[in-house]
């Protein structure tokens, strides 16, 4: 078997219009598709960094509420590459998302700060220059 890239990830939100403003207006995202499906009352938006699928973000009724803290199996975070981590996050806060303080990553040198989408699913920003 040979993996070739991951083509997206699967994200079940509580509120549709909350997560689609944050992925789309406070992110950035591009919307590629958005599609109603009637049979499970569940909204499927397919969105794009980067003219790249990335993202597929569900809504269905009553799901059960993510376990963030403490940190628990499974998916831990997402995580985005950035150039200019200030930058990303100056714009984070004027839009109302509240951003942790930059670490540095001890092995690798870096420097990366997180914040959570409206599920608190922790997002990650990680800077690369």
């Amino acid at each position: 078997m040979r993996l070739k890239k991951i083509h997206h990830i699967a994200i079940i939100c509580s509120d549709y219009e909350v997560s689609k403003q944050f992925y789309t207006e406070i992110l950035g995202l591009k919307i590629i598709r958005e599609v109603f499906r009637e049979e499970r009352n569940s909204y499927k938006l397919d969105l794009a960094l980067n003219g790249n699928y990335i993202i597929e973000l569900f809504s269905f009724p009553n799901p059960p509420k993510r376990i963030s803290q403490p940190e628990a199996r499974g998916l831990r975070h997402l995580a985005f590459e950035v150039d200019n981590l200030e930058e990303c996050i100056e714009s984070l806060i004027q839009k109302g998302v509240t951003v942790e303080e930059i670490r540095v990553d001890e092995f690798t040198g870096k420097r990366f700060s997180f914040f959570s989408d409206p599920d608190g699913l922790p997002i990650e920003l990680y800077e690369v220059e």
